[in-house]
């Protein structure tokens, strides 16, 4: 089914991550936009709909280097998703990436991270 509004891919130019998911995206002739978030900031509508779809707990990347420097004190406050609302627009590189917008059939649709068989 073709989406009615465009794929958007969001994450940061650099994140290996996000250039693979880039590449399929183009491999698979698929028109999207790339939203890089270290560059244009997180939208916080977009965030909210990505907490409310997918959970904080999907999005908050607990094994990068941004949250490993993060001190343990931060670590701890994040538990909920106000908390780690507010962590993700100060600290854009915690976001688990690529987070994918595959736009509007019957309802908007998320995934995060690059996982070629589920996308």
């Amino acid at each position: 089914m073709t989406p009615s509004s465009p794929i958007t891919l969001y994450g940061i130019a650099n994140c290996s991550s996000v250039k693979k998911g880039l590449d399929w995206l183009r491999n698979q002739n698929r028109a999207f936009v790339f939203h890089d978030f270290k560059k244009a900031s997180v939208p916080e509508p977009e965030l909210d709909a990505w907490i409310s779809a997918l959970g904080w707990e999907a999005l908050v990347n607990r094994k990068g280097t941004t949250w490993r420097n993060l001190p343990p004190d931060v670590q701890a406050q994040v538990q909920n998703n106000p908390s780690a609302r507010a962590l993700m627009l100060s600290h854009p590189s915690v976001i688990k990436r690529p987070v994918i917008d595959w736009g509007t059939t019957s309802k908007k649709r998320f995934t995060v991270g690059f996982t070629p068989e589920n996308w």
